[in-house]
């Protein structure tokens, strides 16, 4: 008897799927039988009947849920290995998808750019044609060296950059600008004398954009809550590291007007400066 006994406990241990469904079925017979013997033969349950019904499936739920995690504890753990193993591996190699949909969702919350904007990322600087969860296109414009055309290529920039790199809107820079530019003199001369002519001609250049440059700077002030250096020319001299001179100009003008400004001006400085040195 102990021998067959042995003999059936090992069979069932070696074939768990049948141990499994031989189990279930005598754990629900005798979750019919005991309900059966809680309701016993009234025709409407009490309250005190129904909790303990409950109470009673509820416990043999997971009383089998226990007995069937110990059957198969271990096929469950490498099994959860696996799984863990494939999640991680699955995280390695989607981190760049990952990255660029979570860079979509910081770009949303912080409303840092929309379409039409111009906005500098690392140093790549566009306007904003079309952006999705993974990637945002813009057209390149040429700022790296003080220009504000389109130069006609077209960068994708995966979102995930927005995490590597701080993004500026440059967005006010469409209609007004402030232009910088930086005229080298080598000889060490008296500049000064130069400034108050080549101020005066800077104003007739602005004359007739003047006020609305004043009116966008304000809404620019004020919509960036700073004090701006103002819609006038500023003009000052510095010194470089091996004695030369350097005139530095900004102007506030339209952006489409700025390299033309700028043309101007450098010719007015250069006659001027040959007219007083020249033969010096």
């Amino acid at each position: 008897m102990v021998e067959t006994l042995t003999l059936v406990t090992d069979f069932l241990l070696e074939n768990k799927l049948l141990l499994t469904a031989l189990l279930i079925v005598l754990i629900s017979l005798f979750k019919q039988w005991l309900v059966a013997i809680i309701r016993g033969n009234v025709s409407f349950l009490t309250d005190r009947q129904r909790k303990w019904i409950s109470r009673s499936k509820n416990g043999i739920f997971l009383l089998t849920i226990t007995m069937l995690f110990m059957l198969w504890q271990t096929e469950v753990s490498k099994f959860a290995l696996s799984v863990t193993a494939i999640a991680i591996a699955f995280v390695v190699a989607s981190k760049e998808i990952i990255l660029c949909f979570t860079g979509s969702i910081q770009r949303a919350s912080s409303r840092s750019f929309v379409i039409g904007d111009w906005i500098e990322v690392g140093n790549i600087y566009g306007q904003v044609i079309e952006h999705n969860l993974m990637a945002t296109v813009i057209q390149e414009i040429d700022l790296v060296n003080g220009q504000y055309h389109f130069t006609g290529k077209t960068a994708t920039l995966p979102n995930s950059m927005f995490f590597t790199y701080a993004v500026k809107n440059h967005n006010f820079m469409k209609r007004y600008v402030y232009h910088h530019m930086t005229i080298t003199v080598a000889q060490f001369v008296n500049l000064y004398p130069l400034l108050p002519e080549l101020t005066n001609k800077i104003e007739s250049y602005c004359e007739d954009f003047i006020e609305v440059a004043k009116r966008y700077n304000s809404v620019i002030e004020k919509h960036a809550g700073v004090d701006l250096p103002g819609s006038e020319p500023h003009i000052h001299i510095s010194s470089g590291a091996t004695g030369e001179q350097n005139v530095n100009i900004m102007i506030f003008c339209p952006t489409e007007r700025a390299i033309a400004l700028e043309h101007k001006i450098r010719q007015d400085f250069m006659e001027a400066f040959e007219q007083r040195f020249k033969q010096a």
